[in-house]
């Protein structure tokens, strides 16, 4: 397999590459406007679906108390969680004895956790439920109750007159129509809403930076997870391929058609020309884990969903458990040979120091300063929900007006440069 030199920088744009560049050299990474700390620290409220070693909650409240590492120092975040609420409390909870060290209220509800009878007394909400011992559905989707939770936090609002920044982490809804209305409602009662994962914000290697209005044509992300749920890397890797197509010429023009495929459905859909072969090599050389010998033969089951926008770019994610397990990207731009690729790099547990520029984006969100269009999360969260209907009707194509959203992308990326590891 062919490999990738981690210096690439694809010739389209090389004066524009470095411009847009320019911001991250010498560790920084963030866009300009955030580079001034924050004055005020603000009182947030965690909404939980459970709090335990290595849960998402865990990884996210912890960095907001105790600090995490940023241009290899530690990073204090300007947020004080007041209070915690959990949908689960399972044998192994930690939230008690967390609660107890750092001066947390833990409460019963959603309504006490954001000010209790007295109203809305915070400055914003985290809603991170991801973890815990929920049904799965048909569709292979894991039926957390984001929505609910959102609803009762916008209750609050309600009844306060009031509102303020939410978070919402991973997808909106695994439903796309309710993910779709907890956006129409942030905007109809004017709060903030930032969504998603940490993969559009982690490190990439190389630091690839593609400058809006990229010709890409085409984009690849292929990556690698069987731990039963597929739907929970699929959101990943749709990420990922989001947060570098939505660069291209003409920003977010919405998608056209979603496809689910599996087995050697996929291998044909490469054969054919629907997925560009030498794309998915180059995505999973960029990755050390990449196995070696014909990814075809190692690969045992397939899976892929296809995308086709509105403006005919090509997008696909695949994973490949056999032949790779970290998350690596390939595009291919208009009239140019080279493709641009990259590994977007997530750090081991337990540390996952992929949750510290997460954390930071989510401390910039709750201070005014949004590091990306919720759309996006809701393009990801409706791509993901309609593929797995796809796959569950036989791998027909889905189309529909639920796919049609647009937006601009940001100036910068805002994924971390710099060390992952701390200086001492």
């Amino acid at each position: 397999m062919k490999r990738r030199s981690h210096g690439f920088v694809p010739n389209f744009s090389r004066r524009q590459f470095l411009a847009a560049s320019l911001a991250g050299i010498g560790g920084l990474s963030i866009n300009p406007a955030f580079a001034q700390p924050p004055a005020k620290k603000l009182r947030v409220a965690a909404i939980n679906s459970i709090f335990r070693l290595r849960s998402h909650a865990y990884h996210i409240v912890g960095r907001m108390v105790i600090g995490f590492q940023k241009d290899g120092v530690h990073h204090q975040p300007n947020l004080q969680v007041v209070r915690m609420m959990n949908d689960q409390t399972p044998r192994d909870d930690l939230s008690p004895p967390f609660c107890q060290r750092h001066g947390i209220e833990l409460v019963k509800t959603v309504a006490e956790a954001l000010g209790g009878p007295d109203g809305l007394d915070v400055d914003a909400v985290a809603l991170i439920c991801e973890h815990g011992d929920y049904p799965v559905n048909e569709f292979g989707q894991i039926l957390y109750p984001r929505y609910e939770l959102f609803q009762q936090i916008v209750q609050v609002f309600q009844k306060s007159n009031k509102s303020v920044p939410v978070f919402v982490d991973k997808h909106l809804s695994f439903d796309h129509q309710k993910a779709a209305e907890m956006v129409a409602t942030a905007k109809k009662l004017g709060f903030p809403l930032m969504a998603g994962s940490s993969l559009p914000v982690t490190w990439r290697v190389p630091q690839v930076e593609l400058p809006r209005e990229s010709p890409l044509v085409e984009g690849v992300c292929t990556f690698g997870y069987d731990r039963g749920i597929a739907e929970i890397y699929l959101f990943h890797a749709l990420e990922v391929l989001q947060c570098m197509l939505e660069r291209r010429r003409g920003g977010e023009t919405g998608v056209k058609t979603v496809t689910c495929l599996q087995g050697d459905a996929v291998w044909k859909a490469c054969d054919d020309g629907r997925v560009t072969w030498s794309l998915v090599e180059e995505s999973i050389g960029r990755c050390p884990s990449a196995n070696v010998g014909p990814i075809r033969e190692n690969v045992l089951k397939p899976t892929a969903i296809l995308i086709e926008y509105a403006d005919g770019t090509r997008g696909a994610v695949l994973n490949l458990i056999e032949a790779v397990s970290e998350f690596g990207f390939a595009g291919r731009l208009k009239d140019q040979k080279e493709p641009v690729s990259c590994l977007f790099h997530l750090p081991e547990p337990p540390g996952a120091r992929f949750f510290d520029p997460l954390t930071y984006h989510i401390e910039q969100h709750f201070h005014g300063r949004q590091p990306y269009p919720v759309e996006r999360t809701l393009l990801t969260s409706t791509v993901l929900d309609l593929a797995l209907h796809s796959l569950k009707d036989g791998s027909r194509p889905i189309s529909g007006a639920a796919l049609n959203i647009q937006y601009q992308p940001p100036a910068s990326s805002g994924f971390f440069r710099g060390p992952v590891m701390d200086r001492h």
